[in-house]
């Protein structure tokens, strides 16, 4: 507030300094509000991170109760130059032979070296106008029409313009000194079934021959991947496919070919149990937190007696207790694992919780399904993570949720008391408006008086 100052009594007497006095009495209840407002705000800003945490654990557990995100594979290829192979979820360990004995290729054609032309954008009509017709495979025909001045390239634009599988581009297969320019012509997809016919050829780059003298050259065949899968001692499978990525060689295994092979490579499948422990531990790191945070906002200190943020809160200690639970408490219907006590799980006193890495990695080793099953969300099962999820999905309900429900409490707290401050505010700055008007008033008064006696003593000297 403003220190306002009067004239006041030769007595020294400064009403300003009395007025200030009294507007800060009356503000001490608004000073008592806005410590409670602080309080309230910083408990909800706690909660907001206690929020946080909790999606962060039903984050960390989404990869561990569905089947498709806690099975994890991983694959290894002998000779990686030659292919290299990924693994879906739900694939089978196992060791497979792969040999390649061709790769896949795009079909490319380019026009005869005699109908080179010694530029791209020499006219390459001879007549009023023409028509270039080609086809992919057994697909429909496409056309591009010419005018009587069009170019190579436009010829090059009218065909990418089509979309129609065959990409042009050209090339000067001469020199800088004697350029000659040829068409190329590659199929957008591989495969022996893809290969691009000319049927028509109104230019003069007789990709049709029609004049005896054009015709194509070959610079790529069109032609189909062939692996063959199998002990080659004993009975393999010969497959060919259009593509260099195969994807029912092994079931569950995309393979991407690269080079061919004089023997065949190994293709091994395990189940990656490194990945799932870390996702574990990940899971419990994320539970870690909002235990240590919980701790540290409900502590109490017994030297200066005082507690934390939220040591008078049941709400916090309330949702780490259901957490806990669903964390902790042993699944019903399971035989070989039924906590996670029994798969390395230890509780500290602080509440933490630490993965013991031998004991974890010899479940996983031993009894992987087991594991899973421990976790995993089931017909009739709700494994370790799923219980998580849905407690956390209870705790955040928009209506029921324990956490909700106390931070809409705090914010209509805080909005409350927002309004009971600006309405004593203003009535603070009335009284203290009023004052000033009364003191005023009543410094001048005693001017008034001071002056008639100062008047009347020197009269009586």
């Amino acid at each position: 507030m403003a220190s306002i100052s009067f004239g006041g009594l030769g007595n020294g007497i400064d009403f300003g300094q009395v007025v200030d006095q009294l507007v800060k009495v009356q503000h001490l209840p608004i000073d008592a509000l806005t410590q409670k407002k602080a309080t309230l705000q910083s408990k909800l800003t706690e909660y907001g991170s206690l929020t946080d945490k909790l999606l962060a654990l039903q984050t960390a557990g989404d990869k561990l109760r569905l089947t498709t995100a806690f099975d994890r594979s991983s694959t290894a290829v002998s000779d990686p130059t030659a292919m290299t192979a990924s693994a879906a979820s739900t694939t089978t360990p196992g060791s497979y032979l792969v040999r390649v004995t061709q790769l896949a290729q795009s079909h490319q054609i380019t026009n005869k070296a005699a109908t080179a032309v010694a530029s791209s954008t020499t006219d390459i009509v001879s007549g009023a106008s023409a028509t270039f017709t080609f086809r992919v495979g057994t697909g429909t025909n496409q056309t591009v029409t010419l005018s009587d001045t069009a170019t190579l390239q436009d010829l090059q634009t009218g065909i990418n313009d089509l979309g129609a599988g065959v990409t042009a581009s050209i090339v000067n297969a001469g020199s800088d000194t004697t350029p000659a320019y040829r068409l190329i012509l590659t199929a957008t997809a591989s495969g022996a079934s893809n290969g691009v016919t000319i049927v028509t050829d109104g230019t003069t780059l007789d990709f049709a021959n029609s004049g005896g003298t054009g015709g194509v050259d070959t610079l790529q065949a069109a032609q189909d991947a062939i692996a063959i899968v199998g002990d080659p001692t004993l009975n393999p499978v010969t497959l060919q496919r259009s593509s260099n990525v195969i994807v029912d060689a092994i079931p569950g295994v995309t393979l991407s070919l690269t080079q061919k092979t004089a023997s065949a490579v190994s293709v091994n499948v395990t189940r990656d149990n490194g990945a799932v422990k870390t996702n574990i531990q990940n899971f419990l790191k994320a539970y870690n937190d909002i235990v240590t945070a919980v701790n540290k906002d409900t502590a109490y200190d017994v030297t200066t007696k005082t507690g934390a943020i939220l040591h008078d809160e049941t709400s916090a200690k309330g949702l780490l207790s259901q957490i806990r639970q669903a964390l902790s408490s042993p699944i019903s219907g399971l035989s070989t694992y039924s906590s996670g006590g029994e798969i390395g799980f230890h509780t500290n006193r602080d509440g933490t919780i630490t993965l013991d890495d031998a004991k974890i990695d010899a479940a996983l080793s031993s009894n992987y399904n087991a594991v899973k099953s421990l976790f995993i969300s089931q017909t009739t099962v709700a494994g370790i993570a799923q219980r998580v999820s849905l407690t956390i999905d209870a705790i955040n309900a928009a209506v029921s949720g324990s956490l909700t429900s106390r931070k809409n409490s705090l914010t209509g707290q805080v909005n409350s008391l927002t309004d009971q401050i600006s309405r004593r505010e203003t009535a603070v700055s009335a009284y203290e408006e009023r004052l000033k008007v009364q003191y005023s008033k009543l410094d001048s008064l005693l001017r008034q008086l001071q002056g008639q006696t100062n008047f009347l003593n020197a009269q009586g000297k």
